[in-house]
């Protein structure tokens, strides 16, 4: 089980997920191409679909 906390960050491929707000039944994450990177764009799912998401992904420690 997966355990999903706010400014977690995951790599799938050339993509970065940062997971910018966390909440009980949804997530808003900015996608980003560089782990460093200030701009990227900003999604807002259910925690179902960013699950999906991120199936197979790493998760970057900090």
């Amino acid at each position: 089980m997966i355990q999903l906390a706010q400014n977690q960050l995951w790599k799938q491929g050339d993509r970065y997920f940062r997971i910018v707000i966390w909440e009980r039944l949804a997530i808003q994450y900015k996608e980003t191409y560089s782990p460093e990177a200030e701009e990227g764009t900003v999604h807002d799912v259910s925690k179902k679909e960013f699950c999906r998401l991120i199936k197979g992904a790493e998760l970057i420690e900090p």
